[in-house]
């Protein structure tokens, strides 16, 4: 998959609503810039079919990006002939919040298609953000050796679950999610919540990590909030979160031979 002299080319999407994407692009670009031989196209959006035909790895920050059919086919395609995709956060969301007038609630309708299971997830809702802790599902992987549980504070993600994944990260929580149409019904079972898993398709693989948010004073004013007043870095501050991710870009990183290790 590599180009002359062992090239890697890398599509970065980060773009959406109601996040800090400038932070989080900015700290992707750094850690992929720790490997020489990867070159980084950067989008907003899924608006990139031409660079995913060529690309060998794929890494994802967004949130309510939704990809047109022909988009979805080409990520599903990407993945099939062998390709990596670290997809972080919201990535698989899609959320509308009410427009009736009435309290705000956030709906999540279906309309990934085909790509809810090339993911294997699809977000649902999530409680009030604040400090939870995150358990090691698989101690003996490579992506999460050595590290403990830890405490992060980020959204909890509440998710539709799609195929069979390898869950190497996860939390517990059976709460409400209020503010959520299905946030009352979704969180109810008592399974673990995935926060990294990994899920097979064709040739390649999805590495998906749940952790991420970010949120800046002023990214949430479509929503009627001009100013939050405060800057939110999340899990980004948090060492075991940026341990774990730098992993997660050095596996995407790796040739398939040695990624499937």
């Amino acid at each position: 998959m590599a180009g002359p002299a062992g090239r890697l080319d890398a599509v970065l999407v980060c773009g959406g609503r109601w996040h800090d994407f400038d932070h989080a692009r900015l700290r992707l670009l750094e850690l992929l810039g720790e490997h020489p031989r990867v070159r980084t196209t950067v989008y907003q959006d899924y608006d990139c079919v031409a660079a995913l035909d060529r690309a060998d790895l794929l890494v994802t920050y967004t949130c309510d990006v939704r990809p047109r059919p022909v988009q979805r086919a080409a990520l599903a395609r990407f993945v099939e002939r062998g390709g990596r995709w670290l997809a972080l956060h919201g990535t698989n969301s899609v959320i509308e919040p009410s427009t009736d007038g009435g309290p705000r609630v956030f709906t999540t309708p279906r309309l990934l298609g085909e790509l809810a299971q090339v993911l294997g997830s699809q977000f649902l809702a999530h409680p009030p953000i604040e400090p939870y802790e995150v358990r090691v599902t698989r101690p003996d992987h490579p992506l999460v050796a050595g590290i403990g549980p830890f405490t992060v504070t980020d959204e909890l993600y509440v998710c539709e679950l799609h195929g069979e994944l390898e869950v190497l990260l996860h939390t517990e929580y059976t709460g409400p999610c209020r503010g959520f149409a299905e946030g009352d019904t979704a969180a109810r079972d008592s399974a673990p919540r995935p926060v990294l898993y990994l899920k097979r398709h064709g040739l390649g693989e999805v590495c998906y990590f749940t952790l991420g948010h970010c949120r800046g004073r002023y990214d949430v004013q479509d929503l009627g909030v001009d100013d939050t007043g405060r800057v939110d870095v999340g899990p980004w501050e948090t060492p075991e979160f940026l341990t774990v991710l730098r992993r997660c870009v050095q596996r995407v990183v790796d040739t398939p031979e040695r990624a499937g290790a």
